[in-house]
């Protein structure tokens, strides 16, 4: 009767401690965490074409070096111009009479010179004969050096005013065409005030303004991509020829010159075109957000996604460069690998996660 009683207590508690076990497992499992992931990328991979505009490598920007009113513009924006031609006119007529004046200055120094070369000639021959002393030669002697050098300097200022008489006329220093005019007929030209811009247009580049993260990998010589966005089907090469040492202070941008190889004459200058930069992928490097990095035990690490087992575990990776809301990674990493971007700090090794995809980080 007591063991009938036993067996049917047993019983009875034997579903009450299924659930308690259930219960206990449950709460003992981690549970499966959703998070947000992304295949890590080469650089080069990505979209990573960049807006610039066609100008010439060499432009010059011309004035006249001398005081004058302009009486006439030979040329206008868009005018094709040879080495030597004249570009503009000052009144030449101030330039003529300071030409008078030296020649009428010189031939003045010259008549002096004549008259002490002659009277030293004569002082000479009474000094020979004991007529006068050889202090009265001596003078004679120094007003001949003083005519002689008067008659330098006389020369020199016709040299120079004729020079200024030259100035007066404005010509092309390269073969080019005319960018931009600032001065017209009438008004007053400084001397050094820019009255034209004139560019070349054997040799031309794309000037591009990149941000800081680009432009820390570029190297002079790089390879680029130049193609018009006008027109994308219509493309050259360019290599980078200059790279700003200081990013524009409203920007934050670097400006980079790219010389093209070769170009057609859609290239015009102001033209828009799209700058893509040339990387193999094999030496592009790998870029991650910066919200993907976890610090632990010393070392920075990010939580990597296996996708068969849906499950997360932490590598460490080294950080080649990265100072915005992405960083280029050095080693640890691979192209194709998934790694966890969002919510780092409250996962833990080996959990069990479900992540949504995205394409790219």
């Amino acid at each position: 009767m007591n063991t009938r009683i036993t067996l049917a207590i047993v019983v009875a508690c034997l579903p009450a401690i299924a659930g308690c076990s259930r219960e206990k497992k449950s709460e003992t499992a981690a549970p499966v965490r959703p998070v947000l992931s992304a295949v890590v990328r080469a650089v080069a991979d990505r979209p990573s074409g960049f807006a610039g505009i066609i100008q010439a490598q060499y432009q010059t920007e011309r004035g006249f070096r001398v005081l004058g009113r302009i009486i006439a513009r030979y040329v206008y924006v868009g005018d094709v111009v040879k080495a030597g031609q004249r570009l503009a006119q000052l009144d030449p007529l101030p330039f003529e009479l300071a030409v008078r004046s030296s020649e009428a200055d010189l031939a003045r120094a010259k008549s002096q010179l004549a008259n002490a070369a002659g009277a030293e000639a004569r002082s000479g021959t009474l000094l020979g004969k004991d007529v006068v002393t050889k202090a009265e030669y001596d003078t004679k002697e120094q007003a001949r050096a003083a005519a002689d050098a008067s008659v330098q300097q006389a020369e020199a200022n016709l040299d120079k005013a004729r020079e200024q008489r030259d100035y007066a006329t404005l010509t092309a220093d390269i073969d080019g065409v005319v960018t931009s005019t600032d001065a017209d007929v009438g008004q007053i030209a400084s001397p050094g005030k820019k009255v034209m811009t004139l560019a070349r247009l054997d040799i031309r580049e794309a000037v591009v303004d990149l941000p800081e993260d680009v432009t820390r990998s570029l190297t002079t010589g790089m390879p680029f991509t130049i193609s018009l966005q006008a027109d994308p089907s219509v493309r050259t090469k360019g290599k980078v020829r200059e790279i700003a040492p200081q990013a524009d202070s409203a920007t934050r941008t670097y400006r980079v010159r790219m010389t093209l190889e070769s170009f057609t004459e859609a290239f015009r200058l102001g033209a828009t075109v799209t700058a893509t930069p040339l990387i193999p992928s094999e030496q592009s490097p790998l870029e991650i957000p910066r919200s993907a990095l976890l610090e632990r035990d010393g070392s920075t690490r990010v939580w990597l996604v296996d996708t068969v087992n849906k499950s997360v575990r932490t590598v460490p990776v080294k950080i080649a460069a990265g100072d915005g809301e992405n960083v280029q990674i050095a080693e640890g990493l691979a192209a194709g690998a998934r790694v966890v971007i969002a919510g780092v700090n409250s996962l833990s090794e080996g959990q069990a996660v479900k992540f949504e995809e995205r394409t790219s980080p």
